[in-house]
């Protein structure tokens, strides 16, 4: 296991799928291993109960991680890949994993104009408060030599 990390945002989207396979090209480069981060936090509730009682959301992020993860590399995952599920708040989880990272890879919604300038979004808030470089990955960027 390499001492060397890259720290990718996973959530289950298509920009976070293209984040893991640009984590994947940087990995081959690098010799640098892959933590793949997903973050759950539940949902305020504002004075009244609506958790269901059956709700297990650590186990329903890890589904999520491991069907994209599955769903990027199939049988050729790579060797030194761990997969990472933390309670919190997805920008304060990826930026405390982001600690003695190579380098920490996001997706982005993409949205543009507007949108794309509000503050609060996981990627932007990565990008500024980050412990090390961050590549934010848009849906339909292309990883040359990576395959969907």
């Amino acid at each position: 296991m390499s001492d060397k990390r890259i720290v990718v945002g996973v959530d289950g989207s298509e920009p976070s799928k293209s984040a893991l396979r640009w984590a994947a090209r940087a990995a081959d480069v690098t010799g640098a291993g892959i933590d793949a981060v997903i973050a759950w936090q539940t949902p305020p509730n504002y004075g009244w109960s609506i958790a269901d009682p059956h709700w297990h959301p650590d186990r329903d992020a890890e589904k999520v991680i491991t069907g994209t993860v599955d769903a990027v590399f199939g049988a050729d995952r790579p060797h030194d890949l761990q997969i990472i599920v933390r309670p919190g708040n997805p920008a304060k989880v990826l930026i405390d994993a982001s600690r003695g990272a190579e380098l920490l890879i996001v997706g982005s919604r993409g949205h543009g104009g507007f949108v794309g300038l509000l503050l609060g979004s996981v990627s932007s808030n990565c990008a500024e408060h980050a412990h090390c470089p961050v590549l934010v990955v848009h849906e339909d960027t292309v990883v040359e030599g990576a395959s969907s």
